[in-house]
């Protein structure tokens, strides 16, 4: 989905629908908070600007990308969102640590969309380094929390279609 010219932020394919009848939580990690604070802000102020009310999105902070999992568990059983918006950035090291962590969050966050049969999205940068995130957060190729953002906003229409 990334391309190293184009904005990615900017939505294409079919409009988005509103989404002001809509609730959303959005777990960030913490850790890289540069980045993940950007992609916060982001995923909120796309949420505002298609409708969803201030008082319908929960933001919940954990400590890192691993988090995000158990954070994103907890608002499905504990709150009544229709979809969850996972933040995150695990910048490629110099170990396998890289490897575990995303791996781990990914399937961890595939998991949760089947346990809880709701839109759990994964937002999670996974650059090589500290400038690709930066630009993947608000910088030149955009900003990743919008695209989270609109792809959850996309799959509540979605489920409410049927």
């Amino acid at each position: 989905m990334s391309s190293v010219n184009n904005n990615l932020s900017w939505s294409k394919g079919a409009a988005v629908p509103k989404a002001s009848e809509y609730s959303f939580g959005i777990v960030w990690a913490e850790w890289n908070e540069e980045i993940t604070g950007a992609l916060r802000e982001g995923a909120y102020k796309t949420l505002l600007s298609n409708g969803v009310k201030p008082e319908n999105i929960l933001i919940k902070a954990v400590p890192g990308s691993f988090e995000l999992t158990l954070g994103a568990q907890w608002l499905a059983e504990k709150t009544e969102v229709d979809a969850i918006i996972c933040l995150g950035c695990v910048i490629q090291g110099e170990t396998r640590h890289f490897d575990f962590i995303c791996n781990a969050v990914a399937q961890g966050i595939t998991d949760l969309n089947r346990e809880y049969n709701m839109p759990v999205i994964f937002g999670v940068l996974t650059p090589e380094n500290q400038q690709q995130a930066i630009d993947r957060a608000g910088g030149k190729h955009g900003n990743k929390g919008d695209e989270a953002a609109i792809t959850a906003i996309k799959m509540v229409a979605l489920e409410h279609s049927f």
